[in-house]
């Protein structure tokens, strides 16, 4: 579990993935709308040439809220392909180690994995492939 985190913020909380997950953090575009049966799934992006899903994490997570003017896509790599993730504002990368990361036994989410302790924060580890579970996303591109 220790390595390196990108931490984002969402509304006033703060979550992570880890920085092997992440392939880039791009400035925010409106994505364009495509039909989904996720009501999270925003659209899709053409990055590079290649199209990428884009996914509102704040949905998914079940917050509310208006987007952030310091709105970034987060670029994912997963087991089942690229998709990308609205944040409201990438903070920093930071290094872990396992005595920073306590497991939750009663997290009931698929898409949490972890709560990393850094000084006097909780951040809240992201499972990308939880996050996406259902979505084909070599499918959705």
């Amino acid at each position: 579990m220790s390595g390196q985190l990108v931490i984002f913020a969402l509304e006033s909380e703060q979550y992570a993935l880890p920085i092997t997950e992440v392939q880039e953090i791009i400035r925010y575009t409106e994505p364009r709308a495509v039909s989904s049966d996720a009501p999270w799934v925003r659209g899709v992006i053409s990055l590079r040439g290649k199209i990428v899903p884009v996914c509102d994490l704040a949905d998914r997570l079940g917050l509310s809220g208006e987007r952030a003017d310091t709105a970034k896509i987060v670029i994912v790599e997963t087991a089942s392909g690229t998709a990308g993730v609205i944040v409201d504002e990438v903070l920093e990368v930071l290094t872990v180690d396992d005595a920073q990361i306590e497991k939750l036994p009663t997290a009931g989410a698929a898409f949490i994995e972890a709560i990393a302790k850094i000084d006097d924060r909780l951040v809240v580890l992201l499972n990308s492939d939880g996050i996406f579970a259902g979505l084909e996303l070599d499918l959705a591109a």
